[in-house]
């Protein structure tokens, strides 16, 4: 035959459900806070190889090392990684590139600049 559980035995239980249910969702809420964090750095890589990559290639079509034109080359590049060319700045033989790309609802932006050494 079963026993009843006491009402003290039953508070016991129930605090204790309580209890790992709250540090379950402690740590979901900080599992999903840790993922957007890592997304987010991420983008942040992403976005700056975009803009380097952009500059280097701007730099090189303004040196007449490759053919074209050196911002439609800066787009060109800096879109293979999912990013938007916003500025294209040549002084010379020096680029200086600004692209853009949106993570989530929040814009990101780097610019990066290349060209021959002093």
């Amino acid at each position: 035959m079963r026993r009843r559980r006491s009402t003290g035995e039953r508070a016991g239980l129930m605090a204790g459900t309580m209890a790992a249910v709250g540090i379950l969702s402690a740590a979901a809420v900080l599992a999903v806070g840790l993922a957007g964090a890592g997304a987010a750095a991420v983008a942040s890589q992403r976005l700056a190889s975009a803009a380097d990559a952009g500059a280097l290639a701007a730099a090189d079509a303004a040196s007449g090392a490759v053919p074209g034109a050196p911002c439609e080359r800066a787009a060109e590049v800096a879109g293979t990684f999912g990013a938007i060319l916003e500025a294209c700045e040549l002084d010379e033989l020096i680029a200086t590139v600004t692209v853009s790309i949106s993570l989530g609802p929040v814009p990101a932006r780097a610019s990066a600049r290349a060209g021959p050494p002093p």
